[in-house]
Order: structure tokens, then C-alpha cells, then sequence
């Protein structure tokens, strides 16, 4: 098993670094390199990969500098997303190799229309598509895109591990509570969530199986989600209802 750590950079953006046993390391997104190389530094880690998910500057802004630092990286991207000068090129379907893992290449567009996600060792490092309790904004791709993205996610083996790049966790509760109050296990975790929060402890990462018992985007078919939209679509069907979900949110 690799071992995962959170950079947290910027406003509430986290750099996951994968660390082996034997201190070689990558990083997923780091849209600002400076607190990645402190880390490195600090630990005494070789940096040997770069992942990138999609092109957005909170994610890749720190990519240029960290191959300037560390020429012999590796930076791994999307072929379809116009990403920092890539090594590697990856889209669906694609397996790479991390430190004796086999990574799988999902395509997971909606946020950004070449938006891709990295699934092995029981985790999947999703960018800005899946969130604890929550879901990217649609930027570029169509909510019927980002609702599929959703829904291949949702597919995995529920104690998958779930490493998005934001803490948007305290805020995507307070909606989801406001969409889903009857729900019980969400109720919890609000309280779990403020108590890691109050301590500045990340609420990551999250596992597909919690988010499928908390998470209102996942959660598009059941009564009281759906009963909680029926004034902003005349639709019942779960685009529909995931499209009116992410409309309020937006605005929430």
C-alpha cells in the first residue's frame, strides 16, 4: 500500500503526495510548487512523477517550476485537456505504473471536458469531480457529462478511497443537509466533520461508500432529494435532477 499525504496549498487546495517505502515519491496536481518543495526537502523525497487531472491553474500552476527543479520527472496528464507539456499523455482505458501499482486512466469529463481520474491501490484521485458531499462545478462539459462521471465513480468497490483536491467539505454539508435533512447518516457526519475542522484537520479523503450515504449527486433517485427539487424541474429523471442539484448549489 502507498502511503498518502496531503500539501495543502493555496485557499483550501490539497497536493497529494504518494510516497513509497523506500522515499521516492509523486504528486498529484500541484498547482503551486513552492510547498512541494519544502515537503520534498524536508523529507528527503525523490520526486519522480507529476499527475495531472485537468488543466485548471489551481492544479498545474506549479508544474513548470517543479520540472525546472526536478528535470528527470515524469508528468503524466490528459491527452484531451490542455494541460502543461506532457511526458505522458493518458486518457481512458490507459494503465500506468506507480512505484509497483497499476493505476487505471478513467475518463471523468463535466468540470473540464478532458478531465481524467488515476484508480489503484483502493484509491482514486478524482481532481474537481467528485467532492466529500459534493460535486465539481460544470464548466466546461454538460451536466448529462458530469452526471456519467458521477456515476462511474459510483461503480467502485464502496472502501475506495476518494482524494479530491479541495476542502469544500463543511460547505457541501450544509447544502446537502439543506437538500436531504432527514438524512441520518449525514447528519453525523456533519458532526465529524466539524469536529476535524474546528482542530484544521483535512476531511480527506473520503470513501465511495460514504459518499453514496451522504452525498446528494449521488444520491439523485432517492424521495427526498428528488422531493426537494420538484420546484426547480418539471423533470423527474436523474439528469434532471442532478442538473437542478448542481443549478441550486451554484447559487446556495
Amino acid at each position: 500500500m502507498l502511503d498518502i499525504k496531503s500539501i495543502p496549498a493555496f485557499n483550501d487546495n490539497y497536493i497529494w503526495l504518494i510516497e513509497n517505502s523506500d522515499r521516492r515519491c509523486a504528486v498529484v496536481d500541484p498547482g503551486d510548487a513552492e510547498p512541494v518543495i519544502r515537503y520534498l526537502e524536508q523529507g528527503g523525497l525523490t520526486l519522480e512523477t507529476i499527475l495531472l487531472t485537468h488543466h485548471h491553474k489551481d492544479h498545474v500552476g506549479g508544474v513548470s517550476e517543479l520540472v525546472r527543479r526536478y528535470p528527470n520527472v515524469t508528468v503524466v496528464g490528459p491527452k484531451n485537456d490542455p494541460v502543461p507539456p506532457l511526458t505522458h499523455s493518458v486518457s481512458e482505458g490507459d494503465q500506468i505504473s506507480l512505484f509497483d501499482e497499476t493505476f487505471l486512466v478513467v475518463d471523468i469529463g463535466g468540470h473540464t471536458l478532458g478531465h481524467i481520474g488515476y484508480i489503484g491501490d483502493g484509491k482514486v484521485f478524482c481532481g474537481d469531480v467528485l467532492f466529500a458531499a459534493g460535486c465539481g462545478r460544470v464548466f466546461e462539459g454538460s451536466m448529462e457529462q458530469m452526471h456519467h462521471s458521477l456515476q462511474k465513480l459510483a461503480t467502485l468497490p464502496n472502501e475506495t478511497k476518494v482524494y479530491c483536491a479541495h476542502e469544500y467539505t463543511a460547505s457541501n454539508v450544509a447544502f446537502a443537509l439543506a437538500v436531504e435533512p432527514g438524512n441520518h447518516a449525514l447528519q453525523s457526519y456533519r458532526e465529524e466533520v466539524n469536529r476535524l475542522r474546528a482542530r484544521d484537520l483535512p476531511t480527506l479523503p473520503t470513501t465511495i461508500g460514504q459518499e453514496k450515504a451522504i452525498n446528494p449527486f449521488l444520491r439523485v433517485e432517492q424521495p427526498e432529494v428528488m422531493a426537494s427539487v420538484s420546484a426547480r424541474t418539471e423533470k423527474n429523471d436523474p439528469i434532471a435532477i442532478f442538473t437542478a442539484l448542481r443549478e441550486w448549489k451554484n447559487e446556495f
